[in-house]
């Protein structure tokens, strides 16, 4: 059973799993769909419509559903006044396990993998691409329709202008690529030889001659994304 504190304001088309938590004066508008376990702030606001000119801001408190929806993965912590907007295109994604710090702004039709850290005060443009087990830095800010590979380590207060390929430690404004997430990658098993390996690609500013088994599913990903502005270029990645 769901735990929605008396202040908070959960709308028409809103589906709860099991054991939800919502705190004071949260706002959880439809459609949205929040999976088991999920612990929601005080003063969150999800599922307003998304920041498009061109489309309308409707009255979803008053049942008029008019957007794609957010959806939220189980386990998923989204810490006091974060923000998640409506999709326009396809619904907002938020994985599971994931840990949404206080302040996180997530916008129109973003795409965030499981596992993921978005630390305090972090901003995300519309149709922003996060992979699974990124770790995004405190008031980092991250333009619209870029590409996060998964496992990376993006520093704070980073303005995120390209796109991070997978395992990257990138820092800076404008973000640049400071080698690899070596931590993040021992701790998801990877040996030391494939991180040593990519480490040396990534200060060439190329991708891997050869990608071991256990990166293979990361680096499949990244490029299914198609990432349009990658800090490795794409010669280097053909």
């Amino acid at each position: 059973m769901a735990q929605v504190h008396p202040t908070a304001v959960v709308g028409d088309g809103v589906e709860l799993g099991e054991r939800v938590t919502i705190g004071p004066n949260a706002v959880v508008l439809g459609p949205c769909r929040i999976g088991d376990d999920c612990w929601i702030g005080p003063g969150c606001v999800i599922g307003t419509p998304p920041e498009i000119s061109s489309l309308p801001h409707n009255r979803a408190w008053d049942g008029e559903l008019a957007h794609l929806g957010v959806e939220i993965g189980a386990r998923t912590v989204v810490r006091e006044l974060s923000t998640i907007h409506q999709g326009s295109h396809r619904p907002t994604r938020i994985g599971s396990d994931c840990w949404l710090l206080n302040r996180v702004y997530v916008a129109h039709d973003g795409q965030v993998g499981d596992q993921v850290t978005v630390s305090a005060g972090v901003s995300m443009g519309g149709h922003v691409v996060v992979g699974d087990r990124v770790n995004i830095g405190m008031n980092a800010v991250v333009h619209q329709r870029r590409v996060i590979g998964p496992g990376a380590m993006v520093g704070m207060g980073a303005a995120v202008t390209r796109d991070v390929p997978p395992f990257a430690k990138a820092f800076g404004t404008p973000v640049r690529l400071r080698g690899v997430n070596a931590v993040g990658m021992v701790r998801a098993g990877v040996g030391e030889d494939a991180v040593r390996a990519l480490d040396a690609a990534y200060a060439e500013l190329r991708m891997p001659e050869s990608v071991p088994a256990n990166l293979a599913d990361a680096f499949a990903w990244w490029a299914a994304a198609e990432p349009a502005r990658p800090l490795v270029p794409v010669a280097a990645r053909a």
